[in-house]
């Protein structure tokens, strides 16, 4: 089974421990007292983030895990403090004296380390990557982040979904739009309403519209990052052109608070031009850039993420079918009537992830012409229900799962795991064989969220 999350939950007598896998989902009871659960990291080493979030959020104990680091908590966060708790109030903490985090190196004559971060030259949110180096060779690298932890899921509780819109919305530019069709789907179920045909077109051609956009800048990043600055300019207009089309479809060129139940007439003026001619220059940017041998020779067997790696880390998106496993929230009746199929690459190198990228561009411009709807009806929601929901969407970056407790009407319990969450876990298997110079290319490859990250 793959596993798609692992996160706690407070009850008025008792913790409870969802783990949530692709055919089922288990609960476990846990004393107030005296919490503690067995780590799944052994044989999910994904699992380790998960658990390791659940002692820093609810102060739970991981039995028989091989990392018990802070995770969230950096070097100056008071001891025995667990936000999440029902009885965290506080809006302010005293700095706690430094405890130095002791990173995974590797030891040996002539190994050194290199720290990456956390503050990157460039427009670039914080984030840490430690390797250990025999000269140019990466032996091992660590990823550390939560350097801008926001606290969004203790900001949520005790809002409704509508007020918790506009926070979710923003929680990842590049996911805007994934965040609130997960979010959209939590309030249909809520209320127990059904989303008009329409409505669900024009919200998937949003995602597909936001999907392109990213995909774009990455395309135009990889190349540059092999020292291809030429690349970057070119898929920088073209990204720049996606924005400004999203931006007359919704009013925001992220897409931020653009997934409503309101009534819509699209202004599609040269919206058909607009696709023609993207779908125009992909074909020429891709028999331009994989023309050159140079670059090709940077990214073929760069940063590989091989098959059982993907399945034994539990990745998805890009990642995982850059590597050939075919997993896509996308493989619905839905998108598949209008002409969806998961796109696959085999070689798990830069060069998959960035030909996979080309192709779903490609697929995505397609799926918007069949989406393409100029009104959106209304729909009056009833009151919501209280109970446990959950919902999923394809991001750019791969399957965002979000599950909402309501109680009272309000949110009791607000969980989100962006994709990033489980992929950064996986990128240190792509670094052995390569060298540290290949590090910015192999991370702009996978392109993952720090912000969708650190929640």
């Amino acid at each position: 089974m793959r596993l798609i999350a692992r996160y706690a939950r407070q009850r008025a007598t008792d913790f409870e421990i969802i783990t949530v896998w692709d055919q089922k989902t288990e609960i476990e009871q846990l004393s107030l007292q005296q919490p503690s659960i067995k780590t799944l990291s052994k044989t999910h080493p994904a699992a380790l983030w998960f658990e390791r979030k659940m002692h820093d959020d609810f102060g739970i104990i991981i039995e028989d895990a091989f990392d018990n680091r802070p995770l969230v908590q950096q070097e100056r966060f008071p001891d025995k403090i667990h936000p999440m708790l029902k009885s965290f109030q506080q809006s302010e903490l005293e700095e706690a004296p430094f405890k130095p985090y002791k990173y995974e190196t590797i030891r040996g004559d002539g190994v050194f380390e290199v720290s990456v971060g956390p503050i990157h030259a460039g427009i670039i949110e914080p984030g840490h990557f430690h390797f250990s180096q025999a000269g140019e060779d990466i032996l091992h690298q660590e990823v550390r982040h939560f350097y801008k932890y926001r606290g969004i899921e203790k900001m949520l509780e005790g809002k409704s979904l509508s007020q918790a819109k506009s926070i979710i919305s923003r929680i990842s530019g590049n996911e805007s739009i994934a965040y609130q069709l997960a979010w959209r789907d939590i309030q249909l179920q809520a209320s127990g309403n059904e989303l008009a045909q329409n409505s669900q077109k024009y919200h998937a051609m949003l995602l597909e519209m936001e999907r392109i956009a990213h995909h774009l800048t990455d395309l135009g990043f990889i190349p540059n990052d092999a020292g291809f600055g030429a690349a970057l300019a070119f898929c920088s207009k073209l990204a720049e052109d996606t924005r400004r089309q999203l931006k007359r479809l919704c009013g925001h060129r992220f897409g931020f608070d653009a997934v409503d139940f309101e009534a819509h007439t699209l202004d599609l003026e040269g919206f058909d031009s607009f696709l023609d001619l993207l779908e125009k220059e992909i074909a020429f940017f891709e028999s331009w850039i994989l023309g050159i041998p140079s670059l090709l020779d940077r990214f073929d067997t760069t940063g590989i993420l091989k098959h059982y790696q993907a399945l034994k880390y539990d990745v998805v998106g890009v990642m995982a079918r850059a590597s050939g496993v075919a997993t896509d929230r996308r493989d619905t009746p839905f998108y598949q009537e209008h002409g969806f199929s998961i796109e696959t690459q085999e070689g798990g190198d830069v060069s998959a992830r960035f030909k996979l990228r080309i192709n779903e561009v490609k697929q995505s411009i397609a799926l918007i012409r069949k989406l393409k709807v100029s009104q959106v009806d209304k729909i009056t929601l009833s009151d919501t229900k209280d109970g446990d929901y959950c919902a999923y969407a394809e991001s750019s970056i791969g399957e965002l799962f979000m599950s909402i407790k309501l109680k009272n009407g309000l949110i009791n319990r607000f969980y989100v795991r962006d994709p990033s969450f489980i992929n950064w876990q996986a990128l240190h298997l792509m670094m052995p064989g390569n060298i540290i110079a290949d590090f910015p290319l192999i991370n702009k490859s996978c392109d993952l969220s720090y912000a969708g990250n650190d929640l």
